[in-house]
């Protein structure tokens, strides 16, 4: 998706109040480019509005391929924006992640992106920092508390598409046992709860799908492997296994591939399309993946960023989200190009 049609978005789902203040934040824009070279004046209006400004950003932690594409996109669209990508890395710490936007809102960046590890944690601390004149742009999980932005995935959508597949894979017409196993990540994060509740509103289309299992591992694929390992003690006729996150569900494939059933249960995840989450498709370990892609991610929050920059809107006036578009990766349509390395 390109920029502009990035901005796009995010421009319809702001509330009319807001609308409005940013069609006047524009006019008087086009006033003063009136007349005169007007690219560079559009130019040195937007460096003025962007350059020099701070952004800081903290992920749940680093060292993951999502996360990692995460901040090397969003270090690239910062330098050519001018600006500064402070990274703040709390080490899959909640304790530390509250220290940190704590000690961020008393540093006052421009801007600060968060990914959630919960929908309570920092819920007290992003009021705080909109209140401090902070602009927030969460992350693919959301707070109880909705900052100026959104971006990420619908995560109902999310599993509502993957529970329609499943309806066909293993429904009344598959002539399969119907059942089902879940592999949640956190059970209090927002991906958790919104898909599981995508997935089941699917499922409930057909009343001959049971699902046998609906565990948490923790976002952990040892926990994931374990899991699944003995739901098939349990359930050796499984038809299909969804996990929240193709990095934690690698583990329940492996479980599946251990036991010599790889062509009877049908691995299903979603995640943000890793080198991994493709050569799982491709190897045969995951039957479809729903990709929602890390990279496309990172240029929506950098635009997101330079929106709200340029909008000369107060964080508590902005409300909008960027929700990403998820496509299917299966065996019959991988390509190297849907999936991605992390640069360097």
């Amino acid at each position: 998706m390109t920029k502009k049609k990035v901005m796009s978005r995010l421009v319809t789902s702001l509330p009319v109040a807001a609308a409005i203040a940013l069609c006047g934040g524009l006019a008087a824009n086009a006033q003063q480019l009136a007349g005169g070279n007007s690219s560079a004046e559009l130019r040195a209006l937007v460096d003025s509005k962007l350059a020099g400004k701070t952004v800081a950003w903290m992920p749940t932690t680093l060292g993951f391929p999502l996360t990692d594409m995460w901040t090397y996109v969003m270090q690239q669209e910062a330098d050519q924006m001018g600006m500064t990508l402070d990274v703040r890395d709390p080490g899959w710490n909640p304790d530390t992640m509250v220290q940190i936007v704590n000690s961020l809102i008393a540093e006052k960046p421009d801007v600060l992106i968060v990914h959630n590890f919960n929908v309570q944690l920092l819920a007290k601390q992003l009021k705080k920092a909109e209140e401090a004149g902070i602009h927030v742009v969460q992350v693919n999980m959301v707070s109880n508390y909705k900052t100026g932005a959104y971006v990420g995935a619908d995560w109902t959508q999310v599993g509502r598409m993957v529970g329609e597949d499943v309806v066909q894979a293993c429904g009344a017409a598959s002539g399969s046992s119907g059942k089902v196993a879940v592999v949640q990540g956190d059970l209090t994060s927002a991906a958790s709860i919104e898909q599981l509740a995508g997935f089941k509103e699917a499922l409930a289309a057909d009343s001959s799908i049971t699902i046998v299992s609906e565990q948490d591992a923790a976002w952990d694929a040892s926990k994931a492997n374990t899991i699944t390992a003995t739901v098939l003690q349990q359930h050796p006729d499984l038809c299909a296994t969804f996990g929240f996150w193709g990095t934690m569900q690698n583990g329940a494939a492996q479980a599946v591939k251990a036991a010599g059933k790889t062509d009877q249960v049908k691995v299903y995840a979603s995640g943000e399309g890793n080198r991994q989450d493709c050569t799982n498709v491709d190897d045969g370990l995951f039957y479809k993946f729903l990709n929602y892609s890390a990279p496309k991610q990172g240029e929506a929050i950098m635009s997101a960023v330079s929106f709200m920059l340029q909008s000369g809107l107060a964080p508590q006036d902005l409300r909008m989200a960027h929700y990403s578009r998820p496509f299917w990766v299966t065996k019959d349509n991988v390509d190297p190009a849907m999936c991605f390395d992390v640069p360097g």
